[in-house]
């Protein structure tokens, strides 16, 4: 069992006493991670039209997500980590727990919404930070259904933040590939 487990214990024993609170938690923690469609396509509609650096930032927020994600995959894979569902004893989730072979390291809904808010940093510093605000409550939403440790949510916060900062190396190299391309357009 993991240090956490105490907090994951308690946090589920909680959920389960707000009864009220359910259906929209759960809700939000498993549909909420595709309310970021829509404001990926909005932003690269506009950056179209608005020069090299920001369709390159634009098109970094897709990248970044598809990236985290690859990683989240290959980590879940080596860790193997089975749902505290499945291991912690007299635990009430909101939903029913996962194949034993879906496993919880690190939170892949946690992976792709911070991958998303670390890209938005790159894009709009508030759009940033409200997108990072937005991964926090997945996250916290992940363990309160009863889906995930505090520290798979922890971990998958840290990885998408990093992959999507990354593109502070990559944008700008985007841009200047971007802008290259123009001036040699007829």
């Amino acid at each position: 069992m993991f240090f956490d487990a105490g907090l994951y214990k308690d946090v589920t024993d909680f959920a389960g006493s707000v009864g009220w609170l359910a259906g929209p938690v759960v809700a939000f923690s498993e549909y909420g991670v595709f309310l970021i469609v829509p404001v990926i396509l909005a932003l690269i509609w506009r950056a179209r039209s608005r020069g090299p650096a920001e369709l390159a930032a634009a098109l970094w927020v897709p990248v970044a997500v598809a990236v985290a994600l690859a990683l989240d995959t290959l980590l879940k894979s080596a860790f193997a980590e089975v749902r505290p569902c499945r291991v912690v004893a007299g635990v009430h989730t909101l939903l029913p727990c996962d194949a034993p072979t879906d496993y919880a390291f690190p939170s892949n809904h946690t992976v792709i919404v911070a991958a998303f808010a670390g890209a938005m940093l790159l894009v709009n510093r508030r759009w940033g930070w409200w997108s990072a605000g937005f991964a926090v409550l997945v996250g916290i939403s992940r363990v309160y259904i009863g889906a995930h440790y505090p520290h798979d949510v922890v971990a998958g916060f840290v990885i998408g933040l990093a992959v999507g900062l990354l593109g502070l190396a990559v944008v700008p190299r985007l841009a200047r590939a971007r802008l290259l391309l123009m001036r040699r357009e007829p």
